[in-house]
């Protein structure tokens, strides 16, 4: 994975476990920060799928995590305070992407075996089978992160453009002018 990938992967991971946190412990942290990091790793490299578009993000930057606060009714933190500069590296089609991708391991799969059409290969992420084929461990150790119901609302805000580029249904376009 380029390095101009890494900052929006890690914050937006890191988004999403602060958004739903995993069961208390260190073992289950550590399965719901693999789980995450796999699915900002994959959603990353679908939406930034050549070298151009890996540096044209880090030319302008990924927006920030304002939106995502705003539909999961968190208030968002002040970005003054040096603490929270990791919300500006987070992207919001990378989170909801991410999140459509931990709410369904068979979507999850379809995803990583399209990492082969980006330039980033097919070996760019690694095993994700954490995510891909979950166990009964993965989804006690995050069971808000790997809950549909709980994921819905920041899914749906790219559902249909990551449903669209995988192939698995039609992307929702705007009507042809009249």
């Amino acid at each position: 994975m380029p390095t101009a990938l890494s900052p929006v992967i890690a914050a937006s991971a890191r988004w999403l476990l602060a958004a739903f946190p995993p069961a208390t412990g260190p073992l289950n942290q550590a399965l719901a920060e693999a789980q995450a990091g796999h699915a900002a790793t994959i959603a990353a490299a679908l939406r930034y799928p050549t070298a151009l578009d890996a540096e044209l993000l880090d030319l302008l930057g990924p927006g920030g995590s304002g939106r995502l606060d705003f539909v999961t009714g968190a208030d968002a933190p002040p970005l003054r305070d040096a603490t929270h500069a990791w919300r500006t590296q987070v992207d919001e089609t990378v989170v909801s992407w991410a999140a459509c991708l931990l709410a369904d391991a068979d979507l999850a799969a379809l995803a990583a075996a399209c990492l082969a059409a980006t330039h980033h290969g097919p070996d760019s992420v690694g095993d994700a089978r954490r995510l891909t084929i979950p166990s009964p461990r993965d989804h006690r150790a995050a069971p808000l992160l790997r809950h549909p119901d709980f994921l819905g609302p920041i899914a749906d805000l790219h559902r249909e453009t990551l449903l669209g580029l995988l192939g698995a249904a039609p992307a929702v376009t705007a009507p042809e002018p009249g």
